[in-house]
């Protein structure tokens, strides 16, 4: 019976020095995050694998830890965000202009009054590639080809209708119109079953690489013109730009950087999302910017103030705390 309060001590004593000792995550309830991505062959995924890196280096500061989910790009992950399944998304400014005023694919739902913006990222580029056989210089040069639009219901289709319609040219009646995934497309295109295709996406990318390595070869057709121009003037969230084809493709067509227009990727999410978790990772990227703008080719024309534009969502609390503390928001 002497024993007893020997035994009862050494427990106390060593359940105090356990958790004096534990991490952050024995000691306070640790916070998770998920951030919605894309697909694997395009730079959402990567992107939101360097922010969760990120922010997990910090756990031991922050108490956050952040898994990435890949998914079907900008409208599942707005909606991922707006059902509380994920924390944060990758989404053109395009899609968030949508959701915020309730039109596309929120028509019937209505606006989306608790999304959020982050800070903006890469220039998604409408990019145009096509067969070099199939005589495709120009927009206008499309009338009576088998051109592939991408994927209907999404908003990269959407950003083609508005081009080709800016163009003068009617899908339905100038096209043989297809309708294919982009990571479809190049082989389509090297068998002889399509002429063209559009993609909206930050470069360089693998799709894009197999259209232009390809033994049927192909170039990316400048989108430009005073109809772009006009449409780029209309549309607050499109924006003009150009892809350096000869210095990310090489072995592909050498040509010199090709002008376009498109959007800004931005990171999203919530305003029911925890302000300290937004600060946190905001702080994490611009702290560190320099560090994250060489994570990926896509970034090379980032700056601090770019990341500022393109956003069609009001600024979360979280984000615009910290834009305030560092003088880029007045």
């Amino acid at each position: 019976m002497k024993r007893k309060p020997t035994v009862i001590w050494i427990i106390c004593l060593v359940a105090s020095l356990v958790l004096s000792a534990a991490p952050n995550d024995l000691r306070a309830r640790e916070i998770f995050i998920t951030i919605g991505s894309g697909d694997f062959t395009g730079v959402y995924y990567p992107t939101g694998l360097i922010l969760a890196r990120m922010i997990n280096a910090k756990r031991d500061v922050y108490g956050i830890r952040a898994a990435v989910e890949a998914t079907n790009g900008a409208t599942f992950n707005l909606n991922g965000i707006m059902a509380g399944y994920l924390e944060f998304g990758l989404a053109q400014s395009d899609t968030q202009y949508q959701a915020i005023n309730g039109r596309g694919a929120w028509e019937q739902k209505g606006p989306q009054k608790d999304l959020r913006a982050v800070f903006s990222l890469h220039h998604e580029a409408v990019t145009l590639v096509a067969a070099v056989d199939a005589g495709i210089k120009t927009l206008s040069d499309l009338k009576g080809k088998r051109v592939s639009l991408g994927n209907p219901g999404i908003s990269r289709h959407r950003i083609v209708m508005d081009i080709l319609e800016a163009a003068g040219l009617d899908p339905k009646r100038d096209l043989t119109q297809f309708d294919v995934m982009a990571s479809d497309a190049p082989a389509l295109m090297q068998d002889n079953r399509i002429d063209a295709y559009f993609f909206t996406v930050g470069h360089p990318n693998e799709t894009v690489q197999k259209a232009l390595s390809g033994d049927r070869q192909a170039r990316i057709v400048p989108i430009s013109g005073p109809a772009i121009d006009r449409l780029v003037a209309d549309k607050s969230y499109y924006i003009h730009g150009s892809i350096p084809v000869k210095r990310l493709y090489p072995g592909g067509a050498d040509q010199p950087d090709v002008p376009t227009m498109g959007v800004l990727a931005a990171l999203c999410t919530s305003s029911r999302v925890s302000e300290d978790v937004v600060y946190a990772l905001t702080r994490e990227v611009f702290d560190n910017f320099e560090m994250f703008r060489r994570q990926h080719p896509a970034y090379y024309n980032l700056s601090k103030e770019g990341m500022l534009k393109g956003l069609s969502a009001p600024l979360h609390p979280g984000a615009l705390r910290y834009y305030r503390e560092t003088g880029l928001i007045h």
